[in-house]
């Protein structure tokens, strides 16, 4: 057979030739390479044979030797290429080593504390509501018996994304403040006996700090029937404190003022860093505030259409924020916002 057939010959085996048909892929790749272009392969012997050609049919022959040899490592490079794609069909991998195993997302610290909170008031009879985040001035504000010229109106203090100023029907639209204006759309909506609790994301203008946000999340409760005392408050406050941080801890309740309830009162509860005797955490003097509180004030029952004079009620409020600071020892509230990894994991055992 001349030189010219022999090539012919091995550019069609070579394009037949397909690796599926390879049992042991790396390992026959390197023999196809080698039979080709080897040292001792095709493309010597057949150079070898064209150096004794007469001058003539150096020139077709030459061109012929070139596409075979092209033909030949392009094939090698498809191969190899296969091969390193698909890893899995090489038998130099151990299969006695352990597998690589995807870690399982979880919960974000701020969801799992505000879970707890609600599973808490849960077992005594809360239920839960919601309400927008995107809120008018009446539910934010006046239903709530908010002075108008209360410095929570301000632009200073609130984000106003529409400010209609009318002095009978105040439009306002802004991102709520606070939760409590679902609080009115609840008694709005549905006659006592109501026990809710409002848990949500809320807005204030403020310097973002280790202390302070301009996002963070709030539960708050309400709960109205006839007769309910400032007793029923304290009793269900203090139940949940020990729910929450555990059976030893105290509470002790401190007179304020909120808009929308009177009396009204700060709760604190004895610090669980140093079991109420003092530490750098409760600046020394055993007690920690984490909510406000007070009786519903009859103002606010009247505007949402609620016998003041038959029913009475408590309302408090919380900052999930905090709680999760105290319950987990976390000291720059812009951890849970910075999505750091390396903190985020720190939770990933919590339920």
């Amino acid at each position: 057979m001349d030189i010219n057939s022999l090539i012919s010959q091995y550019i069609e085996e070579i394009k037949a030739t397909q690796i599926e048909a390879f049992q042991d892929k790396a390992a026959e790749v390197e023999r196809f390479r080698v039979r080709f272009l080897g040292r001792k392969g095709v493309m010597n012997e057949l150079f070898e044979q064209f150096k004794q050609l007469p001058g003539d049919q150096k020139k077709n022959v030459g061109i012929a030797l070139n596409q075979l040899k092209t033909a030949a490592q392009d094939k090698v490079e498809e191969f190899k290429r296969f091969v390193e794609q698909a890893p899995e069909l090489n038998d130099t991998h151990d299969l006695s080593m352990p597998a690589d195993f995807l870690t399982a997302g979880s919960r974000h610290v701020l969801s799992v504390t505000m879970n707890e909170i609600a599973e808490i008031f849960a077992r005594i009879g809360f239920t839960i509501e919601d309400g927008p985040e995107i809120e008018d001035d009446y539910h934010v504000f006046t239903a709530l018996n908010f002075a108008s010229d209360h410095p929570a109106r301000d632009m200073q203090d609130t984000f106003f994304i529409e400010k209609e100023p009318n002095v009978n029907k105040p439009t306002d639209v802004l991102l709520r403040t606070h939760t409590s204006g679902v609080q009115v759309r609840v008694m709005e909506r549905q006659k006592p006996p109501i026990r809710v609790i409002m848990p949500g994301r809320v807005f204030r203008n403020e310097a973002i700090s280790a202390r302070a946000h301009c996002i963070f999340h709030q539960v708050e409760g309400l709960y109205i029937d006839k007769k309910v005392s400032f007793v029923d408050l304290k009793q269900t406050l203090l139940y949940f404190a020990k729910e929450m941080f555990g059976p030893d801890t105290q509470i002790r309740l401190r007179p304020s003022y909120f808009p929308f309830t009177e009396p009204s009162a700060e709760m604190d509860i004895s610090c669980n860093i140093c079991g109420g005797k003092g530490c750098n955490i409760c600046k020394g003097t055993g007690w920690l505030e984490i909510l406000g509180c007070g009786m519903v004030d009859p103002n606010v029952l009247e505007a949402s259409g609620i016998d003041s004079k038959e029913y009475s009620g408590f309302a408090f409020g919380m900052g999930v924020e905090r709680m999760a600071m105290l319950k987990y020892q976390i000291r720059d509230l812009r951890l849970y916002f910075e999505n750091d990894l390396r903190f985020l994991h720190q939770f990933d055992n919590i339920v």
